[in-house]
């Protein structure tokens, strides 16, 4: 891994970190909040990477809040089931009132990339 990949996964870990208990974010959310619009994707690959890390990366979801990264977590429906643990509805891999739980880091972090 290039070290500015390892050095945005980094930034994409301590995003992460401070989903609140109960929310959610984006991939793309992420990605906006470091400066790097398009690169949904690459916060995605972090995730993958990040078991581990102590990173909640089960608060990370799709755009439309369908647990599209479900697949890398341990047993058939830990990330569902995580999601569930903390109050998160979720039906048919989508969670409900995505609204509602969705937060969004440039609204409420700091803007110290």
């Amino acid at each position: 891994m290039k070290p500015e990949a390892h050095s945005f996964f980094d930034k994409v870990y301590e995003v992460a970190k401070k989903i609140p208990y109960g929310r959610v974010t984006s991939y793309g959310a992420i990605a906006n909040y470091l400066g790097a619009v398009r690169s949904a994707r690459m916060v995605g690959y972090a995730m993958n990477g990040s078991h581990n890390k102590d990173v909640p990366a089960h608060r990370v979801v799709n755009r439309k809040g369908l647990l599209t990264g479900k697949h890398h977590f341990d047993g058939t429906n830990l990330m569902q089931q995580l999601l569930e643990s903390e109050g998160i509805t979720v039906i048919n891999n989508q969670i409900q009132d995505f609204e509602k739980v969705f937060w969004e880091p440039s609204k409420e972090l700091e803007s110290t990339k």
